[in-house]
């Protein structure tokens, strides 16, 4: 199996909570790279331009699922995600959605090739159609049940392991 790269944009997210918990499993699949783009809170860092007591609150509220992932995971906090997408298509990433379209591929029906950044988006509403429209591939996890949806962080994480999977093993560094 190719060995890739997979990093996990992390966009627009509102529960500190639900970061915690993609930064935990990022580091439990040996993802490459976590951005925290839009809206979505973040860990403290050395760059920090938040009031110092606001970026402690978050950083605290990360933390508590985290369990201390948001340091050994490499992240980075960008406000623009069209910017951070930009620059991975340069770098030769596919980037994908992880959302229920019309013309959505389900995840266990995708093997990525190459390297890969998937988006996960909004709790409630999802991708933005102006995200999704940046992005080359849709991929849905199949529900089987009565429910439509998982927590993003649930849904984020089953992501990721499939195509670790499909990609084989993450690059030591």
């Amino acid at each position: 199996m190719p060995i890739q790269k997979i990093v996990l944009i992390v966009h627009n997210v509102r529960s500190c909570h639900n970061v915690g918990s993609i930064l935990r499993s990022a580091d439990a699949f040996g993802i490459d790279a976590v951005y925290l783009t839009g809206y979505t809170p973040f860990p403290t860092s050395d760059e920090d331009k938040r009031l110092p007591h606001l970026a402690a609150k978050l950083n605290k509220q990360i933390a508590k699922t985290a369990l201390g992932a948001e340091m050994s995971v490499n992240w980075a906090y960008r406000e623009n995600i069209a910017e951070v997408l930009s620059e991975l298509v340069d770098k030769g990433y596919i980037i994908a959605a992880l959302e229920q379209t019309r013309s959505s591929v389900p995840l266990t029906d995708y093997s990525a090739a190459s390297d890969i950044a998937l988006i996960v988006g909004r709790e409630v509403e999802g991708i933005e159609k102006e995200v999704l429209d940046k992005v080359s591939l849709v991929l849905e996890i199949p529900m089987m049940g009565k429910k439509e949806s998982l927590n993003v962080s649930v849904a984020a994480a089953i992501a990721m392991h499939h195509l670790r999977l499909q990609g084989g093993q993450p690059r030591k560094t």
